[in-house]
């Protein structure tokens, strides 16, 4: 039974592309800068499979006895987030980017999602989950009034206090804002952002949900489904592609716990493909220039990497990358416009370096193939 294994770094790129200057991204290197401030930082098993001899500016351990096949790859859509990252991944080229708002969300919009939710909203700016709920935890417990915030990234987020607006409520209330956010207006994601407190110290709970567009076109996964493959998905790919082409998913809190989920379902017995994000280095250490927890995410992975290779079955393809950068040693705390890497394991791969890819898309055409699955996605097959 063949079965392709996809696992997402979250936002661990390679460098800058070459169109990094205009997203303000020149010199991101989310990777090598990691490794130049943590010299200790030692990914022996991915350097293994051939992390060090990818191409361009590579200060990882090098091997002359790879035991997979690597590369870098360019995204060939327009943007840097979680959703297109991921699309291009399974398939779907954007030529034009979500929409971003840097100056917080227009009135047309804050005006009709007040009316639809009866409330007043608190925020409405650019800012850190961490900070805003800081800066206006205390006033949205005294008023009831949900928390409104975006990024720099194409993202609607809604914090509240779980005893304030309980989870059911938070979750009804990010559906009537992706209701709203359509057309011209239609943000990758509507984020709820549960939180709690201890006394004036107000933190993120788990129960973070996503609530994207549906892909905009036939993904790997709808592929893969309708021709009756299972897609067991791990962590917030059910989020991404709006439970689309998805099989049976389990949602996690931590990335040891995604690994651990990921391991279950390679000991199982299906064919088809396991698709799986791994989250910490993004939300966790990414976006807080943390730059020793995220070092520390890298080295949690490497080291569980020998477990999941070792519950492999002879026909599985491992396909580890990630989705965009986030660098935590620029000033920025947003996403990286930068190459992502790719390695290749399994039985059937021929350790070897597959250069520069043209696009992140090149891993759905390779499954598909791999899957022997009838498909119009674009890329070209790596096998």
């Amino acid at each position: 039974m063949k079965r392709g294994i996809i696992i997402v770094l979250d936002a661990v790129g390679i460098g800058e592309l070459p169109d990094a200057k205009l997203y303000g991204d020149e010199n991101s290197n989310t990777l090598m800068h990691i490794k130049e401030q943590v010299p200790t930082l030692n990914l022996k098993n991915m350097c293994n499979l051939g992390l060090g001899l990818i191409d361009g500016y590579n200060i990882y351990e090098k091997t002359n006895n790879p035991q997979g096949a690597y590369c870098r790859l360019k995204e060939r859509s327009k943007g840097k987030d979680t959703t297109t990252g991921h699309w291009e991944i399974s398939g779907i080229h954007l030529d034009t980017p979500f929409p971003i708002y840097p100056n917080g969300f227009p009135d047309s919009i804050i005006k009709t999602f007040e009316k639809r939710i009866n409330s007043k909203i608190l925020g409405n700016c650019v800012a850190s989950g961490t900070e805003i709920i800081k800066t206006l935890g205390k006033e949205h417990m005294k008023t009831g009034y949900p928390i409104v915030y975006t990024s720099a990234d194409s993202v609607f987020q809604i914090a509240a206090h779980e005893d304030v607006i309980p989870l059911n409520k938070l979750y009804e209330i990010c559906e009537i804002a992706r209701d709203i956010l359509q057309g011209e207006h239609s943000v990758a994601r509507v984020i709820a952002r549960p939180f709690k407190n201890d006394n004036d110290t107000f933190y993120r709970t788990q129960n973070r949900k996503d609530f994207s567009l549906p892909p905009v076109s036939k993904t790997l996964l709808d592929y893969a489904k309708e021709q009756g493959k299972t897609v067991a998905c791990v962590g917030k790919i059910e989020d991404i592609f709006c439970n689309r082409g998805v099989t049976k998913s389990v949602h996690t809190h931590t990335n040891l716990e995604g690994i651990n989920q990921t391991i279950k379902y390679l000991k199982e017995d299906f064919e088809g493909i396991i698709f799986t994000n791994l989250v910490d280095t993004d939300m966790l250490y990414g976006h807080r220039n943390d730059i020793k927890g995220f070092a520390n995410s890298l080295q949690e992975f490497d080291n569980k990497l020998p477990e999941i290779i070792s519950s492999m079955k002879d026909e599985d393809i491992l396909f580890i990358t990630s989705d965009h950068g986030c660098d935590p040693t620029t000033p920025s705390t947003d996403h990286s416009r930068e190459y992502t890497f790719l390695l290749m394991y399994g039985k059937n791969i021929t350790p070897q370096n597959l250069g520069t890819r043209e696009t992140f898309s090149d891993i759905g055409k390779t499954i598909a193939t791999y899957l022997n699955l009838k498909n119009n996605l674009d890329g070209k097959s790596l096998i």
